[in-house]
């Protein structure tokens, strides 16, 4: 395009030289060119390609006795330093034009050049006036650049943001599930082997106990089916479309301790329960943290504490804090805290308890045994709701 602007300019200077200037033809045609080749490289080299116009200019004011068509390239190459380059050097640009528009009227008037054919007031409006125009059109369009720009580069700062966002989402939501995974396939196999293992024991000596622990594992096997079910759903309903609803059972909360230590006892741990304070009804998180927590502290109990252990859940309800103890008088040491050795299970209660601002810690008792105390800042659900 800047080539194609050049050849117009040229074209359109050397066709109107044998009109305007007949004696100077071939001097007129030599700046002419000169003036029109930096027009091809105003994009790309804007300060270069406007210095070379502005010493042609210089050399025509002083060897040629009047303007010619081409005079136009100062123009233009004025509005290309102003659109891309800083307004310090755009400035500086529309000075020196200013200056040397000023000295072509001095050249160039009827007072010190004979037959120019030219006023002192059209000399000054040919090139002061036009310079003036190219640089206040050039300097709003690059400060229409610069704000079109600076709106691209928030777009697409925004669109990195949510993309983050999204991923800082989605890596939750899939700690979240691998949590809850965790918690219901650890607990409800951790069931099912000792009950398997009783069933084993007892298949010949005691059929009737033996049948009831296969029972268990029945019934333990399918609530762990459902509630993975539930967890999968999740996962699955994204993809799905939004007409289908994954059927999710409801979250287990403090009303459903009762059950778990049912669960426990039958598994062969005993285990027993007290609730300090006034019981209230909890939010959702909250109360799904503190029956995990449990869940996980009397998993972990069965599994490393020997058989001769028993276990103590404790649930202090103060005025904005539910305090949940549970103790075993088991083998105590228990590598890395975790149903799987590898610490994940403490590493769960924390970032559940972690993300209600609250505080989870684990460890040995003086006595012997092991003890989990986590404190959860809870509000009501009615509050939370608020």
């Amino acid at each position: 395009m800047d080539s194609t602007l050049a050849v117009l300019l040229g074209g359109a200077g050397l066709g109107m030289l044998n009109l305007i200037a007949p004696r100077y033809t071939a001097q007129f045609a030599a700046f002419t060119v000169g003036l029109v080749i930096p027009v091809a490289l105003r994009r790309r080299y804007p300060a270069g390609a406007f210095a070379a116009v502005i010493v042609i200019g210089g050399l025509q004011v002083l060897l040629l006795p009047r303007p010619i068509f081409a005079d136009l390239a100062v123009v233009v190459m004025l509005y290309t330093l102003a659109v891309y380059r800083p307004r310090r050097l755009s400035f500086a640009g529309l000075g020196v034009c200013l200056l040397g528009s000023a000295a072509a009227i001095a050249v160039w008037s009827p007072v010190h050049d004979i037959d120019s054919g030219y006023t002192l007031g059209e000399i000054s409006a040919v090139f002061a006036g036009p310079a003036l125009s190219a640089w206040l059109l050039g300097d709003l369009m690059r400060w229409r650049r610069g704000y079109y720009q600076a709106l691209e580069e928030r777009a697409a700062r925004l669109e990195r943001e949510r993309d983050a966002q999204a991923q800082i989402a989605a890596a939750a939501e899939r700690a979240r599930i691998a949590r809850e995974l965790h918690d219901v396939v650890a607990h409800n196999v951790s069931v099912m082997v000792v009950q398997a293992d009783g069933a084993g024991y007892a298949l010949d000596s005691a059929p009737d106990r033996a049948r009831e622990a296969l029972e268990t594992i029945a019934s333990t096997g399918r609530q762990a089916l459902q509630e993975m079910r539930g967890l999968l759903g999740v996962l699955r309903s994204s993809d799905s479309g939004p007409d289908s609803r994954a059927e999710l059972a409801p979250q287990p909360g403090i009303e459903q301790v009762a059950g778990l230590l049912e669960q426990t006892r039958a598994a062969g741990l005993p285990v027993s329960f007290a609730v300090e304070g006034v019981p209230r009804e909890l939010a959702a998180g909250p109360a799904l943290a503190a029956y995990r927590i449990v869940q996980e502290s009397l998993t972990n109990a069965r599994k490393h504490g020997g058989p001769a252990a028993t276990a103590s859940v404790r649930l202090r309800f103060r005025e904005d804090v539910l305090v949940v103890e549970v103790t075993d008088d088991g083998r105590g040491s228990r590598p890395g805290s975790g149903t799987d050795g590898a610490g994940h299970g403490l590493l769960g209660m924390r970032e559940r308890v972690e993300t209600y601002g609250g505080t989870v810690a684990a460890g040995g008792r003086p006595g012997g045994g092991w003890r989990v105390t986590a404190s959860l800042p809870v509000a009501s659900a009615r509050a939370e709701a608020t």
